[in-house]
């Protein structure tokens, strides 16, 4: 350690650790960072509920029906089969995800090069300028203003997903770590119960406020811009990309508590720095292509893959139509009920992840959907012959979520940042984000035209696609409850060592030596 570096780390007095206390300072500080990702949910729910209505809109500003004299079921009917309404509505709901991919890339260079709160407020400029054109969206080309508003809030959403978890990683107490990282998620799932309780239409979701419905996350950052200005700056990020020794350990205490014993973390700090000055800049393409990184860079990508084609945005983009054809009554409140418990399970993981791991919490998760994937297809294909199997789907939807909520849903977004050392970090976090995603724009995209083709079978293809995510996690997916880095990747050399009998490629991954 530096003279430097000691002589700091010597003035600060021991005191009574608080690390398992949330400080007023440190509780802002992360549901300021989380509010980008209440946007991002926000974003993916509000274009559901207003599905028939926006359609409507579509066609009569393309012409399309010219229908007179028709019962208004039977014109939506006929809307919703043409095929350029069609397209240009699967573009709306799916281009969020092309603005998230596009700028997902761009966290790993925007991680390495600028502080995270700063970062974070200049992100902010796509999600106000995306709201703005989506709240104008009825007064002119409304397909293509909508889908202008979507690609720039997608942007925000790409970025936002990247830098809030890196925020939180690096402010978060070890002891504290998963359960502050599963806060991300519970921000996606009340964003997306939020914009569906705002689309009902007694609300937001008729044919005259629909714009305002799609606009409102604006809000949001909005209010995360002026939060912002009174968060502290990652210690973590100012001691080791900085070398602000005297400013880490400022913001430490202000995040901490004036009493904390900051030593043994602004160690840890200098550790990491230190190895960090041992390796070379890990760019993007150097993660790809390393064989050095290449286990715990299959499973970062993994988990992002399994979240998004478990199914679930299937049901969050598509569960009020998922609902019609169930002919459930009221799809909207049923809609509305899936969110809800979205939203009570979210808080149960917030218990669970540190007290069950995250390894064993994701295969539970992934083989209850597995479960509720199959009872759905049951309920879908009976329910014309049996009236109450309609009931069964519904159940199943609910169960689906709810077991996504325990693991596939939270982990993947803070697993990343436990599997990689502040160099490989940021690339890790943006190329795991990217394939989330690309992931996420197929579902998007793709999954209305699978459903007409499948029908109710449609579900069976998620099905079998989780039987593979849960073998993956069992076979790939090390336990990184409270683990250090260098213990997860000890758990990687032991996982090849049994694998190969030998040597391995992450011998000289992320080790440090002892002080």
């Amino acid at each position: 350690m530096d003279p430097l570096a000691r002589n700091t780390l010597m003035s600060v007095k021991p005191k009574q650790q608080l690390t398992k206390d949330v400080t007023f300072t440190l509780f802002l500080s992360v549901f300021t960072a989380v509010l980008g990702f209440f946007q991002y949910g926000y974003c993916i729910g509000v274009i559901n509920a207003p599905q028939q209505i926006i359609m409507m809109h579509y066609a009569k500003v393309l012409n399309i029906s010219s229908t007179q004299n028709t019962s208004n079921a039977f014109l939506i009917i006929e809307v919703s089969k043409d095929p350029t309404v069609m397209m240009f509505w699967s573009l709306s709901v799916s281009m969020f995800a092309v603005g998230g991919m596009i700028s997902s890339f761009t966290v790993g260079w925007i991680g390495e090069k600028m502080p995270r709160v700063r970062a974070m407020l200049l992100v902010n400029v796509f999600a106000v300028s995306g709201n703005l054109f989506l709240i104008v969206a009825k007064k002119g080309p409304s397909h293509i203003l909508v889908i202008i508003g979507r690609v720039l809030t997608g942007l925000h959403g790409g970025l936002s997903s990247g830098l809030a978890p890196l925020y939180v990683g690096e402010i978060a107490p070890t002891a504290l770590r998963g359960a502050l990282g599963t806060l991300n998620q519970l921000a996606v799932v009340i964003g997306i119960l939020v914009s569906q309780v705002l689309g009902l239409d007694i609300l937001l979701g008729t044919s005259k406020c629909w714009p305002l419905l799609l606009s409102l996350s604006g809000g949001a950052a909005v209010f995360q811009i002026f939060l912002l200005l009174i968060c502290p700056e990652s210690p973590r990020y100012m001691y080791i990309k900085c070398g602000d020794i005297e400013g880490a350990q400022k913001n430490l205490l202000k995040l901490r508590g004036q009493n904390y014993d900051a030593t043994k973390e602004m160690e840890e700090m200098e550790k990491e720095k230190e190895e960090l000055s041992k390796e070379k800049p890990v760019s993007i393409w150097q993660l790809v292509t390393s064989a050095t990184y290449r286990q715990p860079f299959l499973v970062a990508i993994g988990v992002h893959i399994a979240q998004q084609f478990s199914g679930i945005n299937a049901i969050f983009y598509y569960s009020t139509d998922i609902f019609n054809k169930a002919h459930v009554k009221k799809p909207i409140y049923a809609t509305i009920g899936v969110g809800f418990v979205n939203t009570v399970f979210t808080v149960v993981a917030l218990f669970l992840v540190e007290k069950a791991g995250r390894r064993i919490l994701f295969m539970a998760g992934l083989l209850g959907m597995m479960v509720c994937t199959i009872t759905m297809t049951f309920g879908l294909v009976l329910q014309p012959k049996i009236p109450w199997m309609s009931y069964v789907s519904l159940i199943s939807v609910f169960l689906f979520v709810s077991f996504f909520e325990i693991g596939p849903g939270p982990i993947p977004w803070f697993i990343v940042a436990e599997l990689f050392s502040q160099g490989p970090r940021p690339a890790a976090v943006a190329i795991a984000g990217f394939s989330n995603w690309v992931t996420n724009f197929c579902i998007g995209m793709f999954f209305p035209y699978l459903a007409n083709l499948l029908g109710s079978y449609v579900f069976l293809v998620f099905a079998s696609l989780l039987v593979v995510f849960v073998l993956f996690v069992y076979v790939k997916v090390p336990e990184t409850k409270g683990k250090s880095f260098e213990e997860i990747t000890e758990e990687f050399r032991r996982r090849s060592r049994k694998d190969v009998g030998g040597p391995t490629e992450m011998e000289h991954l992320g080790t440090v030596e002892e002080a």
